[in-house]
């Protein structure tokens, strides 16, 4: 049967050619680049194989509001720096063998927040606005609701099968999308116990759940420092002053975290800037917690890579599969683009992108760390944006540029790259674009709607997938689905196998 496939297939791509070539003759064009890139396309596509294997390792990385047009700026955009025109530029990323879109839609909202899309792909459920590690039915801000309505998520069910877990995130590691892996919260808001006054009913802060519930978590790097000093402990980046941040209860949490590795004969590292982390030595160290800065890292475009400043996204993903890959029953690890996101609110399209530079950047080394073989590695956002490419400018027209070419312009010049609505509103008035440098990192671009910051984005968001059970990222999908994959492929919770049947 599979030699009669095979020889099917090879009859049908024997006379697809000669109807190609005649084509191609008739219309007279020269067609040696794009019909090499379409051959090469389908080589692949009709080599392509399933990988069946069970995942040794599952890597999950979300570029946090990194929708369509996200990915396609940035595609232009890593071209352009590389001298080219842009728009052929492949990332990473979709270079992987299987490809889908998912719904990002949570149970109560039509366009939705990071906590419940977190929660969706990392704890196999969709749930409500602001919910972290919860069913739906528990309720925003009601402490009373959460007993009774946690789910299991991904560090609970790697770890339940012997696995290392750690996280990676350019924001804090106490927000909503890393939060999602270990902790359960009716309020994405309550990182730490500050945010929690008045409060009654035994719900704890996001940042004491990491540290008290999740010892086992050996990499966790990201920032979001203010949240586990107390009081009465100075930050380094702070002169000595207080945030107003900074816990109430007075407790270092970075201290307990310390003491416990102590405590239990780990060879642990604390760390809070680049030469500190760059020091660790990851054959020699059972535990990492980094703390990169007060609240969230730095943007790409602004991040210090000297020796007080603090690591790429890259870096950290490096650091952390060495770490974790000592582990003989295989890791989980969540990666997180967060700032992506947080321009894209600002309506600041040049560092939005930078960062999802930063992020390939990540991926990149993902790819070249792990065999295809044994680690499963997903790509994908947690929600899109109101961000789009628009117009008609000419092929390799600078992305952050204005649109060179179009003959229905009319009133004033615009940009390539504009938002649907956020703080780049200005009632139409805007001033002639052509006496703007639209290409600074602070060039804020314009938004056909008021508000304070630009809102998610509904839409579809793409999912790339590539190693064991890659296949099963195909269509469209409802976002938790992706949770259930690696599950699946990795034969953990739901689908451990029982080798004592």
């Amino acid at each position: 049967m599979f030699a009669a496939n095979m020889k099917t297939e090879m009859a049908h791509r024997a006379i697809c050619m000669f109807l190609l070539v005649l084509e191609v003759n008739v219309a007279g064009a020269n067609p040696a680049h794009w019909q090499q890139l379409a051959e090469q396309e389908l080589h692949k596509a009709l080599n392509r194989k399933w990988n069946t294997n069970k995942a040794h390792n599952v890597i999950l990385f979300i570029g946090d509001g990194m929708g369509g047009p996200t990915v396609t700026a940035t595609r232009i955009l890593r071209g352009q720096t590389q001298g080219g025109r842009g728009e052929e530029t492949v990332l990473e990323f979709e270079k992987f063998p299987n490809v889908g879109y998912s719904k990002t839609y949570s149970e109560d909202r039509q366009t939705t927040d990071s906590a419940a899309t977190a929660t969706a792909l990392l704890c196999g459920e969709k749930t409500n606005y602001r919910l972290i590690g919860l069913s739906d039915q528990a309720r925003d801000g009601q402490c009373a609701s959460q007993q009774g309505n946690e789910i299991p998520c991904a560090f609970e069910w790697f770890r339940a099968d012997g696995r290392s877990v750690g996280m990676v995130t350019t924001a804090r590691i106490t927000h909503a999308t890393p939060a999602a892996a270990y902790a359960k919260s009716v309020s994405r808001n309550w990182e730490v116990d500050g945010d929690m006054v008045g409060v009654t009913g035994g719900c704890t802060d996001i940042a004491s759940q990491l540290i008290y519930n999740n010892s086992h978590v050996k990499v966790i790097l990201g920032g979001g420092r203010q949240f586990f000093l107390g009081r009465n402990h100075s930050d380094p980046e702070m002169n000595n002053t207080n945030s107003a941040k900074q816990r109430l209860d007075g407790v270092n949490l970075i201290n307990v975290w310390k003491e416990d590795k102590m405590r239990k004969n780990f060879d642990a590292e604390y760390v809070w800037n680049n030469a500190q982390f760059d020091a660790v030595d990851p054959s020699k160290t059972d535990f990492l917690l980094g703390l990169f800065e007060p609240s969230h890292m730095q943007y790409d475009l602004d991040r210090d890579n000297g020796p007080q400043g603090e690591p790429s996204l890259a870096a950290m993903t490096q650091k952390a599969i060495r770490m974790l890959q000592k582990d003989t029953n295989g890791f989980f690890l969540l990666v997180e683009g967060g700032r992506i996101d947080h321009a894209h609110h600002e309506n600041n399209a040049k560092r939005a992108l930078y960062d999802g530079l930063a992020f390939e950047d990540a991926v990149k080394i993902a790819t070249e760390m792990t065999d295809e073989r044994d680690t499963l590695i997903i790509v994908t956002a947690d929600h899109a944006h109101v961000f789009n490419i628009a117009g008609y400018p000419a092929r390799g027209n600078n992305i952050f540029g204005i649109v060179d070419i179009d003959e229905d312009l009319n009133g004033p010049y615009f940009t390539t790259l504009l938002y649907g609505n956020g703080p780049g509103y200005d009632a139409g008035n805007r001033t002639d674009v052509k006496t703007t440098d639209t290409t600074d990192k602070n060039y804020i671009q314009a938004a056909a709607a008021p508000r304070i910051e630009d809102s998610h984005g509904g839409q579809d968001v793409g999912i790339y997938a590539r190693g064991p059970m890659a296949h099963l990222i195909h269509g469209v999908h409802e976002q938790h689905y992706i949770a259930h994959v690696m599950t699946y492929a990795a034969c953990v919770a739901d689908n451990k196998v029982d080798v004592t049947l």
